[in-house]
């Protein structure tokens, strides 16, 4: 499986940012795919998740309210629609997908990363 980051970027507070993670190589009938976060120097967070067996989302308290975890199909995507970006969101934003359909309980039991995509929110 490969996956590949793409629309981060600088913005300012309380803009937003749409990020792509462009998937090839799924062989499984169903898969979960998730965003997760890192700032250098501390663990990597998981922002949201979502099945691709029945577009069911779990969200982070990072998310709620701000952030939207969806799948294009059509164009094999998941994309996080960022909005209301804070100061504090500025991190290096990973995809990740594990083969199934539930959401891992943390980040590090995704099997599959992208390279990650860099978020900066100026304030």
């Amino acid at each position: 499986v490969q996956l590949q980051a793409s629309g981060g970027g600088l913005v300012q507070t309380g803009g937003s940012l749409l990020l792509s993670c462009a998937l090839s190589g799924v062989t499984s009938d169903y898969y979960v795919a998730g965003w997760v976060r890192q700032v250098p120097g501390k663990e990597r967070e998981g922002i949201a998740c979502i099945s691709s067996r029945d577009g069911s989302t779990q969200n982070s308290q990072i998310a709620k309210g701000r952030f939207t975890i969806f799948i294009d199909a059509g164009r094999n995507e998941v994309l996080l629609q960022m909005n209301y970006l804070r100061a504090e969101d500025t991190a290096v934003y990973y995809c990740a997908t594990l083969g199934g359909s539930t959401c891992p309980t943390a980040p590090k039991y995704y099997g599959n990363w992208g390279q990650g995509t860099l978020v900066t929110v100026s304030s």
